[in-house]
């Protein structure tokens, strides 16, 4: 009977993935912590679910003796070779669909959360810091006609340029890959560069994949290009965003605020200077940053979406269907 192997992050294989797949393979969820501990377990699956806590590199996927397909049931791609994969006859897949909601509402929320001084406002109070105002908060502008700058525009990217425009914001768009006509379809503008999106944006939104061209693409020296009391949120990949410039930037007040979803290195050490600013009750950071775990794709829905659609690409490729989502 073929083997299915989900490599991490689902520890228990008995839900979604054992009602589409049951009755045709074996599955077995191996909760990894590391690509070390998949060395001997992985070698002889006939199709692979790979999440986001771990990755399959040259080395693991060399080891591979009957493997059709690795799906990575999330968007990004970066943590496995794919172009090795393809090599070695393997189809790497993703789901490209199963948070794009969950997404695109946490970048709004996020910014939402800075633009409107909820977050600075509820952390001063439960410290007891300043008055019991609106007054810390001052001065707050109206979104409406404010610029909303995406980078990316694909799916989770449209989803959050048109919850911007419901309100009333200016979205303009950097994305080499989008074809003319999808700003007049939309309703947005299109920028011919991302130094054009950070000059002119009142909140920049990233939401364009992890590659070698994007990697630190929000360095020191593009976050010193956005407006002085200019907002960054970053629901994407940690690695997007060089977020070692995000604290004098806060401090100075170049940034008014900023929302990190995920981090390059995730969990991040205790030690590092950004969660070391927003930790310190005297830094801007602490009023002005939100960090969360990685968690902006979740809900039970699309946790489910996930799991579903993941183990339905393992099933057709077992079927020999035509593979659906395929990166390489």
């Amino acid at each position: 009977m073929p083997r299915v192997v989900v490599t991490d992050f689902i520890a228990d294989a008995m839900g979604p993935e054992r009602v589409v797949l049951g009755d045709l393979a074996t599955v077995e969820a191996l909760d990894a912590g590391s690509e070390g501990d998949l060395a001997g377990r992985i070698d002889d699956a006939d199709a692979i679910m790979l999440y986001h806590v771990v990755g399959l590199s040259r080395q693991t996927i060399a080891r591979l003796t009957r493997c059709r397909l690795i799906v990575r049931c999330g968007v990004g791609v970066d943590n496995v070779d794919h172009a090795f994969a393809r090599q070695r006859g393997i189809d790497v897949a993703n789901v490209p669909d199963y948070g794009t909601e969950e997404v695109a509402d946490t970048a709004i929320g996020m910014m939402l959360a800075l633009t409107r001084g909820i977050h600075l406002l509820n952390s001063r109070l439960v410290r007891g810091v300043g008055p019991w105002s609106y007054t810390p908060a001052v001065p707050l502008e109206r979104l409406r006609g404010r610029v909303f700058g995406c980078i990316g525009l694909g799916r989770i990217g449209t989803a959050a340029a048109l919850r911007a425009k419901a309100l009333g914001m200016d979205v303009v768009f950097h994305d080499p890959f989008r074809p003319d006509g999808c700003d007049k379809m939309l309703g947005v503008r299109r920028a011919e560069s991302v130094a054009e999106v950070l000059r002119g944006s009142f909140v920049v939104s990233i939401h364009c994949p992890l590659t070698p061209q994007t990697r630190h693409l929000i360095d020191r020296a593009a976050v010193d290009l956005m407006p002085r009391g200019s907002y960054l949120v970053n629901t994407a990949r940690g690695a997007i965003v060089d977020v070692g410039a995000l604290p004098d930037a806060l401090a100075s007040g170049h940034l008014a605020g900023a929302a990190i979803d995920v981090l390059e290195h995730e969990p991040p050490p205790d030690d590092h200077p950004l969660l070391v600013a927003w930790r310190d009750p005297h830094h801007p950071a602490r009023d002005r940053l939100i960090i969360n775990p990685h968690s902006a794709f979740y809900s039970q829905d699309g946790l489910l979406d996930m799991r579903r659609k993941g183990a339905e690409a393992c099933r057709r490729a077992l079927q020999g269907l035509p593979p659906r989502n395929i990166v390489n």
